[in-house]
């Protein structure tokens, strides 16, 4: 084995190709792992650093690979893992770091299968160790308890939180006395080194401890924030709360002053504290999250938030330049100012006494931090914070402006939400939205000030990139951010004709940083924009996109995004635009490199394609930018994405023109569909080929071909049933004949597939589609489908339609039954009759002696008021036919069959009208009619049987049937029936 791993190292080719063969041939072997143990522990080999390194990483990935017994695979012996989870717990004062991190990782995966059931001395065998142990020993412990703890903290049952819980009990107070016992240790050496002249001399010893500090607040908060339930559901207060964060900020307060002093002549331990006082706050930040009814307490909340407040508004001059440790008091700052729990409660009168107890509690606790905060932010400090946010934080620095002219693109993303938290400027920003939320009436009128002061002190012809052009940039910044409250305080009217107009007639280069917010503010506040400033507005977004500067671009790209979005957009006012606007934003899409500026501009051209009216004229050109973005897209799935939405809004804005694109969209959609491309464009890519088929005059031999694509999809899974049920009936109305000859089997096969197999709402997905092709082909239709029409039978009759979903889908199976009985009578006497349907229901509990045709009679009286007016007059002719049948039972339920029947032809008429009118209004109104998806729908809804024939003659031909068949029988049912009821039959089919 070491031979192996140290060839497996060799710069020889020929020496580490077979080395690394044997070892990739060995890894699944008994005892192989064993092997590499001993490599790891040999006490001969231990300056054999590199040989170890690799056996670990072997080690490593073996665990990864068979700890867990899988059916495939042998695994490693009971006995095996026995030997080594006791060999790991004796090595563990492993010298080499990187080895000892990596077993540590190990021990951690083993735990998290293992742990309690088959390795239940773990902790307690590291806790016993801890006991005695060096420095060194204690560390490395430490870095495997910290890995474990992480590991087991993301297991979600209730018996792994309570296991969890258990180790928090066992390993707290050592961990947190251990905590305390190293910062003062760490402090004293601190104050030692402060007064020596000596920066050479070895600190090791310090280092080791200070790492195993660092280690082990890290435990502190895993073992705080997943060892509790959290406070907020279970109003439970969790003491080490309160006793561990007024001591973490204390020992942020200690380590300060070294910051400065450390920097040349200890970088070691200057690296240490910076790492040390950054991640002790975002150790507070992630307890305050947790527990935020334990972090309000009066000895917590105020001492942290009262310092995090004073570092940001009045730092020491050495932490102006922390921007990581600044960013976390900042993030404390806004997350307890937005913390729901700390803001008052408004409840009504509960009746359960408990919740009563458990909401007053509630009440009390944030009534009480609330008082916390109003007595740590009073009026004067609120303003105060404001101003500093808007003039200190908001400003750009000389590396800003360096950033910016080095990497416009990169510059222009910080901004987004999800890097707020990485940034200083855009923390700053995130912390004021907040603020300004909670007091908006007290700072709207300082934030305008402010804004007035800056355009003072800057008219829009400066040009020098001054302290003053900087705070107007910032004040412009901060009046983009809360526009949504600003409103109320500024007309947007008024800036934009006296100002902002202004700042853009002014095309100096230094001009970028101004021109930049100018751009940004037009589109936060697209919603203040107004009709008479519509259009100087979107001009000047299309002056701002032609602008030098790509990061102006950028935000101008994403403004007019806003704008066309806008449910407000004016297609009239900027549509001399287009021409313009379509070539700055294919030009700007070559231009810009980064993945997420792509995306961002088509984005845009997403919109632009859905938005803006006719698309026709720029057709040609959006078909080489699809061709030319796709081909550069290999491999971005989420940049494809965006391109498939995009392409999709194009080919529905082409509406019957849309195979002007198939060139470039017939192969998109191809790659696509394949089901070895990647699932996350597959629901995209659907969507397409849904607007494709809908959209399309004809059907084309490349469409014809892809349905089978269709089957693939839905037997991997139901994901996406909806859409592609849209799709089945695209190609079936579409489609015709031609289609149902060439892909009979593919589409029998779709429906056997889906019925039978899906909840309530996946049928009434696909059920409507089932009616549509008896529509389009009543006579083979049902033929093609027979054993999915089976399962149907089975609904009728043996579902259970406790639940609406279910009710409402035997009343749609009982209708595509009774459209079958009205247009192919003959099929539905067949498929009653077929033994294999039988079979199925007596499977299903229904009883053998029973007939199944007055069984479906029943269900469709009992079903008549759970379906539409089409639906409910298919039932009409359905039960109209059962008149005429030769069976006893049929009198016996002559007063119901009649009673539908009339209450169709005279109810339904008015519904009936409506319907026609509609459908002639939608198609008198709309463009010049094309054979679209929908155009045919409506002329087969036109030429349907059910809305062609007379519900009243069908009833008075067939009721006289019934006459001549029972004879005697059938007055005495007549005479059975009410009155009334007789009145309203005569009524409906006009007899005197």
């Amino acid at each position: 084995m070491y031979t192996l791993l140290s060839n497996s190292l060799s710069g020889d080719e020929a020496v580490r190709k077979p080395a690394e063969s044997t070892l990739a041939q060995s890894e699944n072997l008994p005892g192989f792992c064993s092997c590499l143990m001993e490599v790891i522990t040999a006490k001969d080999l231990v300056s054999q650093a590199d040989v170890r390194l690799m056996a670990s990483l072997y080690f490593k990935n073996s665990i990864n690979r068979y700890w867990r017994n899988k059916r495939d695979s042998s695994g490693i012996t009971t006995e095996e893992k026995s030997h080594l989870r006791q060999k790991l717990l004796s090595h563990l004062r492993e010298e080499n770091y990187q080895i000892s991190l990596t077993l540590a990782v190990l021990i951690s995966k083993i735990a998290r299968i293992d742990y309690p059931k088959d390795w239940p001395e773990l902790f307690s065998v590291l806790a016993q160790q801890l006991q005695s142990a060096d420095v060194l020993t204690s560390h490395r412990i430490f870095m495997i308890l910290f890995r474990t703890l992480k590991e087991l903290s993301t297991k979600r049952l209730a018996s792994d939180q309570r296991n969890f819980a258990e180790i928090t009990s066992q390993f707290f107070d050592y961990s947190w006395h251990l905590w305390q016992s190293d910062m003062q240790t760490i402090l004293n050496g601190f104050s030692s080194l402060s007064q020596i002249t000596n920066s050479n001399a070895s600190h090791d010893d310090l280092h080791l401890t200070c790492e195993r500090w660092f280690l082990c607040s890290k435990i502190i908060r895993q073992l705080i924030v997943s060892g509790f339930p959290s406070d907020e559901k279970s109003l439970q207060e969790v003491p080490p709360v309160k006793e561990v964060c007024p001591l973490m900020l204390k020992a942020i307060q200690s380590l300060l002053p070294y910051y400065s002093s450390f920097g040349e002549r200890y970088p070691k331990l200057f690296e240490f504290i910076r790492r040390a006082c950054t991640k002790v706050m975002k150790i507070l930040v992630a307890i305050q999250t947790r527990h935020p009814y334990s972090f309000g307490d009066q000895c917590v909340l105020p001492l942290v938030m009262d310092f995090c407040l004073n570092k940001i508004i009045d730092p020491e001059p050495e932490i102006m330049s922390f921007d990581k440790f600044l960013i976390q008091c900042i993030s404390m700052a806004k997350i307890v100012l937005e913390c729901k729990e700390y803001k008052p409660i408004m409840t009504g009168r509960v009746v359960d006494e408990n919740l009563v107890t458990l909401e007053q509690r509630k009440k009390n606790i944030s009534g009480a931090v609330a008082g916390v905060l109003t007595s740590l932010l009073p009026n004067e400090r609120v303003v105060l914070l404001c101003n500093v946010l808007i003039r200190r934080y908001f400003v750009l620095t000389s590396s800003d402006l360096e950033e910016w002219y080095q990497n416009p693109e990169s510059f222009h993303h910080e901004q987004d939400a999800v890097l707020w938290s990485e940034k200083l400027r855009p923390c700053a920003e995130a912390l004021y939205i907040v603020l300004f939320h909670n007091h908006s009436q007290l700072l709207g009128p300082v934030v305008v000030s402010i804004l007035q002061e800056a355009m003072n002190g800057c008219p829009p012809s400066v040009t020098d990139i001054t302290s003053g052009m900087l705070l107007k940039d910032a004040a412009y910044g901060a009046a983009a951010y809360i526009y949504y409250e600003l409103s109320n305080y500024l007309s947007f009217k008024d800036w934009f004709n006296n100002a902002l107009s202004l700042e853009l007639t002014n095309d100096h280069p230094n001009m970028r940083i101004i021109h930049r917010k100018v751009a940004l503010i037009l589109g936060q506040w697209v919603s203040e924009i107004k009709d008479d400033t519509k259009r100087p507005v979107y001009c000047a977004l299309i002056k701002l996109l032609q602008h030098r500067d790509l990061c102006v671009r950028l935000a101008a790209s994403r403004s007019l995004y806003f704008h066309i979005e806008d449910a407000a957009f004016s297609q009239q006012e900027f549509s001399d635009l287009l021409p313009v606007c379509w070539k700055l934003s294919f030009k700007l899409v070559e231009d810009v490199q980064e993945f997420d500026s792509k995306v961002q501009v088509l984005n845009t051209i997403s919109v632009l394609i859905a938005y803006v009216g006719d698309i026709i004229p720029y057709a040609n050109e959006l078909v080489q930018f699809f061709q030319k973005s796709w081909e550069e897209s290999s491999g971005e799935s989420l940049l494809q994405i965006q391109l498939l939405t995009a392409l999709k809004n194009f080919v529905v804005a082409l509406g019957y023109k849309s195979p002007m694109c198939y060139t470039v969209l017939l192969p998109i959609l191809v790659s696509g569909l394949d089901i070895s491309s990647p699932d996350e464009l597959l629901e995209d890519s659907m969507q397409l080929w849904e607007a494709t088929i809908s959209n399309a005059p004809s059907m084309v031999p490349q469409l014809l071909g892809y349905f089978p694509s269709l089957v693939d999809i839905l037997e991997r899974s139901f994901d996406h049933l909806k859409v592609a049920a849209s799709i089945i009936e695209g190609y079936i109305i579409l489609g015709g004949t031609e289609f149902l000859s060439l892909h009979a089997s593919s589409v029998a096969k779709l429906f056997d597939i889906v019925v039978g197999n899906v909840n309530d709402r996946g049928l009434l997905s696909i059920l409507p589609v089932i009616d549509v092709l008896f529509q389009c082909s009543p006579s083979d239709g049902p033929q093609l489908i027979s054993s999915t029409l089976q399962k149907l039978m089975v609904i009728c009759l043996t579902g259970d339609d406790r639940v609406p979903t279910s009710t409402s889908v035997k009343a749609s199976a009982a209708a595509i039954l009774a459209r079958i009985l009205v247009t192919n009578t003959n099929f539905l006497a067949q498929l009653a009759s077929e033994q294999s349907l039988s079979m199925l229901l007596q499977n299903a509990g229904f009883s053998a002696g029973e007939n199944i045709l007055l069984c479906l009679v029943d269900v469709w009286l009992d079903k008549a008021d759970n379906v539409n007016y089409v639906q409910k007059k298919t039932f009409g002719f359905a039960l109209s036919i059962i008149l005429t049948l030769r069976l006893p039972q049929v009198l016996d339920k002559l007063d119901q069959i009649l009673s539908v029947c009339t209450s169709v032809i005279l109810g339904g008429s008015e519904d009936a009208t409506e319907d026609e009118s509609s459908s002639s209004d939608s198609m008198s109104s709309s463009r010049p009619q094309f054979p679209s998806k929908e155009f045919r729908r409506r002329q087969m809804k036109m030429s349907d049987p059910i809305n062609q024939l007379s519900l009243e003659n069908s009833v008075r031909e067939n009721l006289q049937t019934c006459a001549n068949l029972h004879g005697e029988a059938f007055n005495t049912a007549m005479a059975k029936i009410h009155p009334s009821a007789l009145a309203q039959l005569k009524q409906a089919l006009k007899m005197t």
